[in-house]
């Protein structure tokens, strides 16, 4: 089995990168990525004849490239519209909903928005009936403030 895995090495580094896509699955940093790149040019080095201690000075230096080259390239991308991007309840400000039940003058009701329901006020205090069509302006903790469409 040694002499097996040192005759063919480059399936040693071909796991190692394998290993290393699968760890980034779970952090989604990018990385463990980094890892995998510099696995990559570890395995590559078996085919130029580079003997194990100098294959894993390859791996060690393309991973600290890769780190500090294509690691915030590519973190920047995936983020692009990272302050711009809302999620959670702050996701369904300007979306539109239906209204399930009546929101009262300078009180509340219930609206339906994508299947889920959320109290409700209105923009102008005033009544919406059941039935009419609302859009999201604002929130108060998980209290919507909508306004007629």
């Amino acid at each position: 089995m040694i002499e097996y895995l040192q005759e063919n090495l480059w399936l040693f580094w071909a796991c190692i990168a394998a290993i290393c896509l699968i760890l980034e699955l779970s952090s989604g940093d990018f990385f463990v990525t980094c890892f995998a790149i510099g696995a990559l040019f570890g395995m590559v080095s078996t085919f130029a004849g580079l003997p194990f201690w100098a294959q894993v000075v390859v791996w060690v230096v393309f991973s600290v490239l890769s780190i500090c080259f294509i690691r915030p390239k590519l973190t920047k991308w995936l983020h692009k519209n990272g302050e711009e991007r809302r999620s959670n309840a702050d996701a369904l400000i300007g979306r539109v909903g239906t209204v399930i039940e009546r929101i009262e003058p300078n009180g509340s009701g219930y609206i339906k928005v994508d299947g889920d329901e959320w109290k409700s006020v209105a923009a102008d205090h005033g009544a919406i009936e059941v039935g009419e069509k609302v859009r999201i302006v604002s929130r108060e903790s998980i209290v919507m403030t909508v306004e007629r469409v």
